[in-house]
Formats: structure tokens, C-alpha cells, sequence
């Protein structure tokens, strides 16, 4: 701690060795997301200087888009940078499938963070800076948007959580230590510390929003409001606390509101409309889900409001499906209705891939447990979809019924039963996911077993 009270804080390395000791711990494991140019290769060169000093470990990633004929290029830089500074890099590429409506930069963004909630570290670093929040700002104004918008960026960003098997999973935090840091002062240290960058061609294209913000009004703005990035600054973190304050009413509202995991269309009822919506708002955004307009918002809401117990509702925004089942509410991403009639033989994997329903089985041998090993194997193994007319008996005190029924009476919703799997021996239907084994495959105490799950993919 002494020797941190000598470093002087004006400096760019002293302001991000500040961020680092109050943000990341001893040994920690941080992937600086590397681009090649100026803001990168900067912040490269000061978390390699504080890497032995702070002892940390350090590695980066470059995700080549393939937008700029120049990216394989880049790609190599990147790779002999890092080679030089004895720092791993992993690299990978991915292709843009630009949707309607979304810019070519809102779309490798959104690919760039894919990737980065698979990466296992401690922290992302980013090279985002000052000036990029003001543009961010300004553009989030530009677009009318509301208090979540108008945070930008913050320093700290908890990556959105994918919902896997009724689990919330977040990848590494995002850290973006250089955010106070101008732009003039990113190319001094470069320039004094005689560092090689590379130029992206496309800064210049004042076709991109950004790029006309940058070259065309932040120079006008800066004639007559010298210190605009530093207010924009301060008002974005006005924003974000007044943002925050709504993030926690919508946790007390949802006390009240969420039962089972899910939110209760007769909880939403009890609530202000305002209340309702940012609670609405709050599930979407936690959920990783793109958060729809104010209108559609509104009318989501006012649909879901007026639905009674049988009402089945299905509204689509996005790639965000949102449906009711039994006055509970279901947000899951849009996915494609699966193949009818699809089957193939099991044999003998622990872990089995089903595309077409976005998920997997996993089948882990266990002694007297689950299915009879030696009844399962007296006939042909066939996983596959519901065809319907199937009959199942998973309590022996039980007679044999219909598995529609069963299906119905676990309270599963409609949608959900059409997407399960089946595990038959022979014309035995042996296992149905939620539901159980049959009584007449069902392993004995010490008899070699295999215990079957069911596990849905987050997307």
C-alpha cells in the first residue's frame, strides 16, 4: 500500500493501477479485449507494467469480425504485440449476421459480448474512454432513451445473465478502467512512450453516427463548452444512481410478485402501472433480453394485465418471446419450432446433443438408481419426439395413462410439452423428462442404474 500512495495519480498508469487495486484482487486472471488500436495497445502497455507489480495474470482476445478487409492483418498485429509483451492471446472470429434494424456496429458489438460471456476470467478490461462516453451519451439522447440508456457506460458492467435450467449464469464482469481517461491524453502516452498502433480506415466515415459525432459537432461543442466531456461524464453517473435506485424498488416489488421463479401476473395487479413497467423492464434486462420500446412495453403490459387464467398469450419482440401459463409469466428467447418426427439410436454416450429442442441429455451411470441398465438394453435405445398416444406408468401403485395427461397435471405449459424428449426400449417408453421412469424399468437397490436429465441451453 505504501508504494501505491507514491504513484501519481495524474497519470494515466497511476489512474489505472487506482482502478485495479480497488476493483480486482491479488492473482487475479484478467483478458484485456484487444483491438490493435491507439486505446488498446495503451492499456495493453500499462496492465503489462502493473501485471508483475500487482501480480495478476494477463491475457487477451481479438475478435476478428471480418468487416475491413484489413482484419486478418490486424489479427496478426495483435498476435505479434502480444508475442512481444509475453502475453497469451486467443483469437476468434466470428461472421455478422446484421438483423433488421440494428447498425453494422450495434451488431459486432453485440457478437463481441457474446464472446465475452464465455471467456472464464476474473474481469474484461476494455480501452473504452472518456470521449467514447460522451458519444455514447449523446447518441443514447439522440435515440430518446430512458434512465437505463442514459447511464452509457459504467465502469463496471455484470455481464446479462443466461437462464440455464432455471439457473441465472453470468459471465466475467466487464471493466473499463481508462473511462475517465480523454483521448488527448491516450495519445500522448502513446506518442511519449513511442508505442506502433493500427488505424481502423473506418474512423473516418462520418456515415457511422459515431464518426459524425466525433469529426463534425464534438469540435464545435468543445469550442464553446471546453469541459463538455467531464459534465457528460458527471451527468451520466447522475443518471445511473437515480437508474440504480429503480433496479432496487423493482427487487422489493418483486418479492411480492415472483413465485416459483416466475413472474405472477396477479402480482403485477397490486402494482402502480409505472411500478409494473419497471419491474417488467427489470426481468428483461436481468434476463440478457433486448429491452423493447416504450410503446411496446406498454402494450405488453396491458396485455398482460387484461389475460385470465386460460388466456394464451404469445407476444414477440426481438428475439424475446414473452407468454402466461396458469397466471405465470414466461420470458424465454424466440427459437424455432423443432422438426417433426425426429429420432436416433442411443449409444452409450453420457451426454447427448438434441438441436432441434436446444438442449441436451445427460445419462451418468449410477447403482440403484434411475433406469434398470439390464432392462434397458433388451431392446433397440431410441431417443425421439412425442408422437402422441403414448402411455406411461411411473407410480407402481398406479395404473398406466396417458401421457398427455400427465404432462397436463405437472403443470408444465403447452409449449414446453411439445418440446421434450423421449427415451424408449424397444416400444417401451421408459423416460420423460419432469415426469420420471416407468415402474417396470425403474433400477433396484444395487442394481447398475443410469440416471437420466434433461438439460435446456442457455442461448
Amino acid at each position: 500500500m505504501a508504494d501505491f500512495r507514491k504513484v501519481k495519480l495524474n497519470s494515466i498508469l497511476g489512474h489505472v493501477e487506482k482502478i485495479l487495486r480497488e476493483q480486482t484482487q491479488q492473482n487475479d486472471h484478467l483478458i484485456l479485449g484487444l483491438s490493435g488500436g491507439i486505446d488498446s495497445v495503451v492499456l495493453l502497455n500499462i496492465l503489462v507494467t502493473l501485471s508483475a507489480k500487482m501480480h495478476f495474470s494477463l491475457s487477451a482476445i481479438y475478435v476478428n469480425h471480418g468487416i475491413s478487409f484489413n482484419a486478418d492483418r490486424w489479427e496478426i498485429f495483435c498476435q505479434d504485440l502480444c508475442k512481444f509483451h509475453n502475453v497469451p492471446i486467443t483469437v476468434t472470429r466470428v461472421k455478422i449476421n446484421q438483423n433488421l434494424g440494428a447498425s453494422l456496429e450495434a451488431a459486432a458489438r453485440e457478437l463481441r459480448y457474446q464472446v465475452f460471456e464465455k471467456l472464464e476470467a476474473d474481469y474484461i478490461l476494455l480501452a473504452q474512454h472518456l470521449d467514447d462516453q460522451a458519444e455514447t451519451l449523446f447518441l443514447q439522447l439522440l435515440r430518446g432513451a430512458g434512465l437505463r440508456g442514459l447511464r452509457a457506460m459504467p465502469l463496471v458492467r455484470v455481464q446479462a445473465g443466461k437462464l440455464k435450467n432455471g439457473t441465472l449464469n453470468f459471465g466475467p464482469p466487464i471493466l473499463r478502467p481508462l473511462l475517465e481517461v480523454s483521448k488527448n491524453e491516450i495519445e500522448n502516452f502513446a506518442q511519449k512512450n513511442k508505442l506502433n498502433w493500427i488505424t481502423d480506415e473506418s474512423n473516418g466515415d462520418i456515415s457511422f453516427d459515431r464518426n459524425f459525432l466525433r469529426h463534425k459537432i464534438f469540435p464545435l461543442l468543445a469550442e464553446r463548452f471546453p469541459s463538455y466531456r467531464t459534465n457528460f461524464f458527471r451527468a451520466s453517473r447522475h443518471v445511473a444512481e437515480a437508474s440504480s435506485l429503480l433496479d432496487e424498488l423493482a427487487r422489493i416489488d418483486e418479492q411480492s410478485c415472483i413465485h416459483f421463479g416466475k413472474l405472477q401476473i396477479e402480482g403485477l395487479r397490486t402494482l402502480e402501472l409505472s411500478r409494473a413497467a419497471n419491474l417488467l423492464r427489470f426481468t428483461f434486462s436481468r434476463q440478457g433480453m433486448v429491452l423493447p420500446s416504450t410503446a411496446k412495453l406498454r402494450d405488453i403490459l396491458q396485455q398482460l394485465l387484461s389475460s385470465g387464467q386460460s388466456t394464451r398469450l404469445n407476444i414477440i419482440f426481438g428475439n424475446t418471446q414473452v407468454r402466461c401459463f396458469r397466471g405465470s409469466v414466461y420470458i424465454n428467447l424466440v427459437s424455432p419450432l423443432p422438426k417433426s418426427n425426429w429420432q436416433f439410436s442411443w449409444r452409450g454416450e453420457e451426454r447427448v446433443m438434441i438441436q432441434e429442442l436446444g438442449g441436451e441429455i445427460s445419462l451418468v451411470p449410477q447403482q440403484g438408481a434411475g433406469i434398470s441398465l439390464q432392462k434397458l438394453k433388451e431392446n433397440q435405445i431410441l431417443i425421439r419426439s412425442r408422437s402422441g398416444g403414448e402411455y406411461f406408468q411411473p407410480d407402481c401403485k398406479r395404473p398406466r395413462r396417458s401421457l398427455k395427461n400427465l404432462l397436463r397435471e405437472a403443470s408444465l405449459p403447452p409449449w414446453e410439452r411439445e418440446m421434450l424428449p423421449i427415451l424408449l426400449s424397444g416400444k417401451n417408453l421408459v423416460w420423460v423428462p419432469g415426469i420420471g421412469v416407468d415402474c417396470n424399468f425403474q433400477a433396484t437397490p444395487g442394481e447398475p442404474g443410469l440416471v437420466v436429465k434433461w438439460l435446456i441451453n442457455s442461448s
